[in-house]
């Protein structure tokens, strides 16, 4: 078990890490995910540590179908409600009468908007209620990934990342030997699973996140969850951003 330093935390397994967690902040804690794979692995996990772990996920209200069956496998495999988050009903109804429920495919600002609507606002209302949360992100899924530390203990709340030295092997290898479920997705050839307008499958050989944003070609393959938009993406969304904001004040 880790004792707290950043050096016993980059050492430490991704079993105690969440028996870290779970036992040091209780119900101040949950875990994020899509569902996907490393989330999968995580939720699994930490259901064999306390079979009362709190699981969140956000609702986007453009999630594939096959994400909703997820949730009811959850509740089904691990007797987990998952708690779903929405996002404000009326700042997408702005965004859509302004910029049009598709505005995602037209340049990288109007994506950036949606996404941030649609899962940052809502992913930080959630984490209002929480000391600490954990997701799925591995630093061999991109660049922007690299250097994501196991245990970010700078964030508020506590930002924990428990599969971040993990490889894709030994996801696999977790999901197979557990006989965890697997989202209905990847047998159809994706990789990276988000909204169902902005995910599709991929190619043999490309990179994990090619399916996400897929038109765009230039862009850090991110929704500014875990990582801020670069400086091309910011001026014109913080404009987009105060636009809807201030038509739903």
């Amino acid at each position: 078990m880790p004792s707290g330093g950043q050096r016993d935390f980059e050492s430490a397994s991704a079993f105690d890490i969440l028996s870290w967690a779970i036992d040091t902040f209780g119900d101040s804690f949950a875990i994020s995910t899509s569902f996907q794979s490393e989330g999968m692995v995580i939720v699994d996990m930490a259901a064999s540590i306390s079979p009362r772990v709190r699981v969140f996920t956000l609702d986007t209200g453009r999630l594939p179908a096959e994400t909703y069956q997820m949730i009811e496998t959850v509740r089904e495999r691990y007797g987990i409600s998952v708690e779903a988050v929405y996002p404000d009903a009326g700042e997408v109804s702005s965004m859509v009468t302004l910029h049009g429920p598709n505005l995602f495919y037209r340049d990288v600002p109007s994506r950036m908007l949606c996404c941030h609507l649609r899962k940052v606002r809502p992913l930080e209302r959630k984490l209002r209620e929480l000391k600490a949360w954990a997701t799925g992100l591995r630093r061999e899924q991109n660049e922007s990934r690299a250097d994501v530390p196991k245990i970010d203990s700078s964030a508020q709340p506590v930002k924990i990342s428990p599969l971040a030295d993990w490889t894709q092997e030994q996801v696999n290898e977790y999901i197979r030997v557990h006989n965890v479920p697997v989202h209905p997705l990847y047998a159809q050839g994706y990789k990276s699973i988000g909204c169902a307008p902005c995910t599709r499958a991929v190619a043999p050989g490309e990179d994990e996140r090619a399916g996400r944003w897929w038109w765009e070609q230039d862009a850090a393959k991110e929704c500014g969850i875990h990582f801020s938009p670069d400086g091309t993406a910011a001026p014109k969304l913080d404009v987009m951003i105060a636009q809807i904001l201030s038509a739903n004040a």
